[in-house]
């Protein structure tokens, strides 16, 4: 069954973007997709209204306020008539438009970035992106990344598909030739584009060349084809050519819709973007020039550079006159095979990279991600507090819920809610924003709570009863509520294990990641008997590359192959004299074994400082890597370890899942816990550390080394396989 889409953009006149959104249009209408298109109109309206596309009138053009308000009434009235599957806006204002209807309306939201914007002077907060992106060259991607954020994972990258019908060695162009007076026996340029001051800068240059042109070329003619705010400026120029030469070298057209019969009345194509693809479609030899920049006679040698800046020539010289003159009098002299050669290469090209087709199918993919989400999931965690350990929790789930079904759709309760979905591609609710907490609610379908320590009140009764009034809060609201991977306690005032034994009571599904925290849970009071023991979802995370890994080892300062152990210490209170006795332990590992103490931050502002004091007390090399990484790059690093030595639990994790044997120092009876599930060795209570007996159980792991990674490695392949479980419980529960 097909989709409704409703499209909005600014106009439908003569332009690169227009025209991809006719022929968009018009193919999903073929590919069985009921179409309609809001726009202030142009020449295009008849074209697509013949192809049973429906129409809207708005002032989408203009940015005065009330042009604004007013588009803004009638989108409103046509959505609410039209009752599409999903809104599809092309340009800034009518994304900007659609984006305040989509907050309040609810429905699927997509744009396509034709361009690039300008972001000053506030223009950056009238744009809106949609839930997900289109972009129409690889170089506009990167630009959505670096000026505004959107997560990779949210834009696709699409091509301005051609119709290869419409576009033909086929097409006549005599018509267009008689209309304007030129002589079919003598060669004929074809230029397209607008005439605005921003885009004409290679009609002016062709302009300008046109009498030593014909002096090179004799009878030489220049069909050049739009209007714009400088096209009479522009033709003025030419009637002068023109008068000067005694003959009409130059036919300016003005703007016109038969740009096919346009360019097949040429022998050749100069210009950019989509209407160098159309005269490659037609099998003219194309040079590829604009505003933007230079590049020459298309073929083979020119494909990838072309492709990645969608033929705009981006980042490439600026077009120079007399380079434009030697490359089109090159090209008029081109031997008839040679020139046919390079018109056939184009046309292959197209066939091969830029069909309609591909086109609409690219949008049909970004459209299947934001109304295929069948389940609306809401996470609520330690989130958006630059720890990688819980970040690591937010990254595993994500990508577990991803690959587990596409019919999901996450958001995530976050401290930083910009860096998270920056970072991770989610949709991110400021956590401590009541309102907006209780409307993320309000649209789940269940709510996460977990994974991580967020059931105890070591930390403070506040935090535990944060979690607990996000829990009540879903209840109250008739969601589902799902303890995910949870670790449990310590929870030391009673008052608050009453509260949580009636938490756990009460949630639909009650995951665990150890059995301690099952046990806590039974010492609390708790009864129920489908209690589900699964693992911690870092547990299938998988590390970086070996040459991202490589590289971060070289900039802290690593030489390669150097032996290394992974360190990985905390503030805590009542510690005393700890970092002192820590580094008697990191000196004996670089003594014995040979093994340079690198310091990895899992949370920088809480394990910095510790660090430091642990190497100033060191006789041995030490590094800190002190470097903003994502959780997976850091596990790449431990990975690249032969050993870890970790208060923090996910230091741990992260040695577990890479297969590097580990030593935990426990601060939070949950480290102890999970040593126990790896059977890995503890070094002490950082309250009371014995440096003696930590170096004691490194060297009883180390004489055993082979066998206890092996045991490692089998343990951790066993915890991935139950840590997937969570996924599946939770695809169950919301099928019920």
């Amino acid at each position: 069954m097909g989709y409704k889409i409703l499209m909005a953009t600014m106009g439908l006149d003569i332009g690169g973007a227009e025209t991809h959104i006719v022929e968009l249009a018009k193919q999903l209408k073929v590919m069985g997709h009921d179409v309609a298109v809001i726009s202030n109109g142009g020449v295009y309206v008849p074209e697509i209204e013949a192809a049973g596309i429906r129409h809207y009138a708005a002032p989408l053009h203009r940015r005065s306020v009330g042009c604004m308000l007013r588009s803004l009434k009638i989108l409103r009235r046509v959505i609410r008539q039209e009752k599409p599957d999903l809104v599809h806006a092309h340009a800034r204002i009518p994304g900007f438009l659609c984006g305040i209807l989509h907050r309040r309306m609810k429905f699927p939201f997509v744009t396509t970035a034709h361009w690039v914007f300008q972001t000053g002077g506030g223009l950056r907060h009238l744009t809106d992106w949609g839930q997900r992106t289109v972009a129409v060259s690889d170089d506009i991607k990167a630009y959505l990344i670096r000026e505004y954020g959107i997560p990779a994972e949210h834009i696709s990258v699409t091509i301005n598909g051609i119709d290869t019908e419409k576009f033909s060695p086929e097409v006549s162009g005599e018509r267009v030739l008689r209309e304007f007076g030129l002589d079919p026996e003598k060669p004929v340029v074809s230029y397209v584009s607008r005439m605005d001051e921003d885009r004409a800068l290679v009609a002016r240059q062709l302009i300008e060349i046109a009498p030593e042109l014909d002096r090179q070329v004799p009878g030489v003619q220049l069909l050049i084809a739009g209007g714009g705010n400088v096209f009479d400026q522009l033709k003025s120029m030419a009637d002068q050519v023109n008068e000067k030469l005694g003959r009409r070298m130059i036919a300016m057209t003005g703007p016109r819709t038969d740009i096919n019969e346009i360019v097949a009345a040429g022998d050749m194509f100069v210009g950019v973007s989509r209407a160098a693809l159309e005269a490659m479609a037609a099998a003219k030899p194309v040079i590829v020039a604009g505003n933007e920049g230079y590049q020459g006679l298309f073929g083979p040698d020119k494909l990838e550079e072309a492709r990645l800046g969608n033929f705009c020539c981006r980042g490439l010289e600026l077009s120079e006159p007399q380079r434009l003159l030697r490359d089109v009098v090159q090209t008029l002299q081109l031997p008839g095979d040679r020139a046919q050669g390079l018109g056939a290469y184009g046309r292959q090209v197209i066939f091969d990279c830029y069909s309609v087709r591909r086109m609409a199918q690219d949008c049909l993919d970004a459209y299947d991600q934001v109304c295929r989400a069948k389940y609306r999931v809401l996470m609520s965690g330690y989130y958006g507090f630059a720890n990688a350990g819980d970040d690591a929790i937010l990254q595993s789930i994500h990508e577990s819920l991803c690959a587990a079904s596409k019919e999901l759709e996450v958001t995530v309760l976050s401290n930083a809610p910009e860096q998270t979905s920056a970072r991770y591609g989610l949709n991110a609710v400021p956590r401590f924003n009541l309102p907006g907490v209780w409307r993320a609610v309000g649209r789940c379908d269940v709510l996460l709570s977990g994974g991580g320590s967020l059931l105890q009140d070591r930390t403070s009764t506040r935090s535990l009863l944060y979690y607990l009034s996000v829990m009540t809060m879903a209840r109250l609201r008739g969601k589902k509520v799902m303890l995910y991977a949870n670790g449990i306690g310590p929870v030391t005032k009673a008052a608050n294990r009453r509260r949580v034994r009636r938490a756990v009571e009460q949630a639909d599904l009650v995951t665990l990641r150890d059995h301690s925290s099952e046990k806590e849970l039974r010492r609390m009071g708790v009864t129920r008997s489908d209690i589900h023991i699964t693992a911690d979802p870092v547990f299938t995370m998988e590390p970086a590359g070996q040459a991202r890994v490589d590289e971060i080892l070289r900039a802290a300062g690593m030489e390669q192959g150097q032996p290394l152990a992974a360190i990985s210490v905390r503030s805590w209170r009542g510690t005393g004299d700890f970092p002192e006795k820590l580094a008697r332990v990191c000196d004996h590992l670089y003594e014995a074994y040979g093994l340079t103490s690198l310091f990895v931050l899992m949370q920088p502002e809480h394990d910095r400082d510790i660090s430091r004091q642990v190497q100033a007390a060191m006789k041995s090399p030490s590094i800190l890597l002190d470097q903003p990484l994502i959780p997976s790059e850091i596990m790449g690093v431990i990975g690249a370890a032969r050993l870890c030595l970790a208060m923090r639990l996910h230091t741990l994790i992260f040695a577990a899942r890479t297969a590097v044997p580990l030593v935990g120092m426990v601060y939070d009876p949950k480290v102890s816990s999970y040593l126990g599930e790896l059977d890995m060795p503890c070094a002490g209570d950082v309250t009371c550390f014995d440096s003696q007996y930590a170096m004691a159980q490194i060297d009883a792991l180390m004489a055993d080394y082979e066998s206890r990674r092996g045991a490692l490695e089998a343990r951790s392949a066993q915890l991935s396989r139950a840590a997937a479980e969570n996924e599946r419980l939770l695809l169950e529960l919301l099928k019920k």
